[in-house]
């Protein structure tokens, strides 16, 4: 298999990308700044690490030092055979290694989408102690299994049972280089400004590489057909975390957000109107400073 970075940050941006092997896999890594203090930054589909390229700098200068993995599957990193490698205890295990590999002392797990989705699980398990979670756009577990019973949801989630469709999905997606990937973005988008073709372009190449869409599409496989996302106990956060939310997601009704203090007991939640699911890519001043306020 051969590896190519999907990024290339400018010199002076301060990032850097390098190759991390953890739990039998080749991740692909945007790092920045030092010190013992980690923020692990998890992407969501169909994105990369780039998703956070608004968020690193600030990190860093808070603090931090900033790893941000594109997800086995996505860009360059590896992309494993078979939907059983995409199940969430398989993925909360390629964070745990990556902790493991910093030598972090202290860690903030910050993420979007699916990364949120591993974020919750890794979370609620205690797979490694957190001093922070940060979560972006994406229901409690629990909350989720609630409003999944109610048609206002389940119509918006029509994506994931498409997704369960053998190489169909592949296929659409895949089509004239990638531009549904891209649609992804701009048709969800509100501020569609946001979205130049040259960041679009980013994402369409990263899944136009061969076996991205299929191990990408597998994340949503895994998560039916496995019983990971269900086998999370009394589904307890005993860490501070904080949710962002934009209210335009039209992927996700905004009721998800609804009791999730019942699990999250130390739970602060902004909802942002006029920005879509894409919150920190389309709203990165607004997401950047509450960031900054609530980890001061």
């Amino acid at each position: 298999m051969s590896f190519s970075f999907s990024w290339n940050p400018a010199p002076a941006s301060g990032i850097a990308m390098q190759w991390i092997e953890v739990n039998g896999q080749k991740l692909e890594m945007a790092t920045a700044g030092e010190g013992s203090k980690l923020a692990l930054c998890l992407h969501g589909f169909p994105e990369l690490h780039y998703s956070w390229r608004h968020q690193i700098p600030l990190l860093v200068q808070m603090g931090y030092r900033v790893w941000a993995p594109n997800l086995r599957g996505y860009g360059g990193s590896s992309k494993p055979e078979g939907v059983d490698s995409y199940r969430l205890n398989t993925l909360v295990q390629d964070i745990a290694a990556l902790i493991d590999a910093s030598g972090a002392e202290e860690v903030t797990l910050i993420a979007h989408d699916w990364g949120a989705i591993i974020a919750w699980h890794f979370a609620i398990l205690k797979i490694r102690p957190l001093a922070r979670l940060v979560i972006m756009n994406v229901p409690h577990p629990k909350c989720a299994q609630r409003e999944m019973r109610h048609w206002y949801q389940l119509k918006k989630s029509w994506y994931i049972f498409f997704f369960q469709l053998p190489g169909l999905p592949e296929w659409l997606l895949g089509r004239n280089g990638g531009e549904r990937i891209k649609r992804a973005f701009s048709r969800m988008a509100v501020d569609k400004s946001r979205f130049p073709e040259e960041d679009l372009q980013v994402y369409a190449n990263a899944a136009s590489r061969p076996g991205a869409l299929r191990s990408m599409i597998n994340y949503y496989r895994a998560l039916l057909r496995t019983p990971d996302v269900r086998k999370i106990g009394d589904g307890m956060v005993h860490v501070p975390t904080l949710m962002i939310w934009g209210e335009e997601d039209s992927a996700i009704d905004i009721r998800c957000t609804d009791g999730t203090k019942e699990w999250v007991p130390d739970l602060e939640l902004h909802r942002l109107p006029g920005v879509s699911h894409w919150v920190q890519q389309e709203a990165p001043e607004q997401v950047n400073a509450i960031l900054q306020e609530w980890l001061d």
